[in-house]
Order: C-alpha cells, then sequence, then structure tokens
C-alpha cells in the first residue's frame, strides 16, 4: 500500500486528522491515569495537564512533520513498521526540548538543559506507539475500502436531487456555475469546471474545451468542419471540440 492517507477531498482528509487527535487524547488519558515514566507521584491535575498538554503539542507537531515526511499522503517505503520508526524520530529529537521544559514547569522537576537526552528514550517510544497506531489504523481503513471496491465519482453526491441516479453526459461552464447535462434533464450547480473535471474521475471522459467536459458515452456523432471538430450529444446538445484538446481525442479515437 503506497498511500497513508486516501485523498478523497478534504472531508476525508479531515476525518483522518480528527481520528489522529483522538488517539492523541486518549493516549494523554491513558498516561495520565497510569502515572506513566514516573509521574504517578504528581497530583492528578498536575499529571494531567503536563500529559494532555504534551499529546496536544505533539499531535500539533506530528501533523506538521506529516506534511513534509508524507507528501501527497504518500508513505516513504512499503513498510509499515520502517516509515512509523523513521517518522517518530523525526517528531522526535526537536519535541524532546519540548517535554523537557514542559516537566521542569508542571512536574517541578529541575533538569539541566545538560540532561536533556534522558528524557529522548521515553520520547521516543511514546512517538513510536502514537505514530503506529495511527498508521495502522489508516491502514486498515485502506484495506476495508479496497475491499469494499471502487468508490463512485465524487461528482454524483453534487447532482441536485431530481438528478440522482442520472448519467453524466456532459459538463458545461457557464460564469461561476456549470450546467449539468444528464439522462434526466439539465440543472445548474455552483462549481469550477477544473474541480468537476477532478471529481469525475471513474467516468470515462474528457475535457473537450476550456468550458466543456464530455462523457464518452455520451456522444452520439462527432464531425468536422471549418478546421474544427463539434460533437453531438445524447441530449441533442453541440460541444465545439477547441484545437487545445483535438489532438488528445484524436489519439483516444474520439474524433
Amino acid at each position: 500500500m503506497k498511500r497513508l492517507l486516501l485523498r478523497l477531498g478534504p472531508y476525508e482528509e479531515a476525518r483522518g486528522w480528527l481520528r489522529g487527535l483522538a488517539v492523541a487524547l486518549v493516549s494523554g488519558l491513558f498516561l495520565t491515569f497510569t502515572g506513566a515514566f514516573g509521574t504517578d507521584d504528581t497530583p492528578l491535575g498536575a499529571r494531567l495537564a503536563y500529559w494532555m498538554g504534551l499529546m496536544l503539542a505533539g499531535y500539533a507537531w506530528g501533523a506538521v512533520v506529516a506534511r513534509f515526511f508524507f507528501p501527497n499522503g504518500r508513505r516513504r517505503t512499503d513498510n509499515l513498521w520502517l516509515d512509523a520508526a523513521v517518522a517518530a524520530l523525526v517528531m522526535s529529537i526537536p519535541f524532546t526540548l519540548v517535554v523537557w521544559w514542559a516537566t521542569t514547569q508542571f512536574l517541578g522537576s529541575p533538569m539541566r538543559i545538560g540532561r536533556v537526552w534522558v528524557l529522548f528514550g521515553p520520547v521516543l517510544l511514546v512517538s513510536l506507539a502514537i505514530t503506529a497506531i495511527n498508521m495502522l489504523i489508516e491502514s486498515r481503513r485502506e484495506a476495508a475500502t479496497t475491499a469494499a471496491g471502487p468508490q463512485p465519482p465524487r461528482f454524483l453526491e453534487r447532482l441536485p436531487l431530481k438528478l440522482r441516479g442520472a448519467e453524466i453526459w456532459a459538463v458545461e461552464a457557464e460564469d461561476h456555475y456549470l450546467r449539468l447535462h444528464t439522462s434526466k434533464g439539465q440543472d445548474l450547480i455552483l462549481l469550477r469546471l477544473a474541480d468537476a473535471v477532478a471529481e469525475l474521475e471513474g467516468i470515462e471522459g474528457a475535457q473537450v474545451h476550456r468550458s466543456w467536459w464530455v462523457a464518452r458515452d455520451a456522444i452520439t456523432e462527432a464531425r468536422r468542419g471549418d478546421g474544427r471538430a463539434v460533437l453531438t450529444l445524447k441530449d441533442g446538445a453541440e460541444v465545439p471540440v477547441s484545437r487545445t484538446y483535438a489532438g488528445q481525442l484524436r489519439e483516444r479515437g474520439w474524433i
């Protein structure tokens, strides 16, 4: 599996970050109530502030590391544990200084900066555990999604109620709106054509003009005239093919 996070849009990405936040909070509660790493003698209130503060800070720092360490949501290797170990190491080196500061402030445990290396082992252990948990959760979700089969194009979720279940024949840009040409008629939605083209992935089709995307099965006729091609759709609409896209369409046998 090459992906750490399925890129199904902002909604799915947000769910991934929320899952990570939930793991951090649950981990903070576990460390608090078990008195981990010798914090059991600290009053509960201070211990709770210590661990929850560190988990939230670690979550924020981990999100930053993930953006750079896993560009475009892709893991570095096919080895889940190797990726988890390297990511945890990258997070732990600077974060040990944060733990040192929090230890002196919340636990009242004076420690010279020269002894900060003593904290590195526990920081790395916790970072590795939380990173591995997040990656395992995501990998299991990926596997479940793959087993369930390919997802329908996200664009179908944008169809107005009266067009639900229709075949998408074409999408035409009109100012800031898109006119939908479907087997159940036409309607307008507010969206950019570039975003629509990205969400239509999974339907065999192509952008044929700066203002048009057309489904392959919707074409009933392709003709040339005055040096340009024109596509006729099932609903009778005539779609111009610009020179920018004509070469690609010829290669695909559309015109």
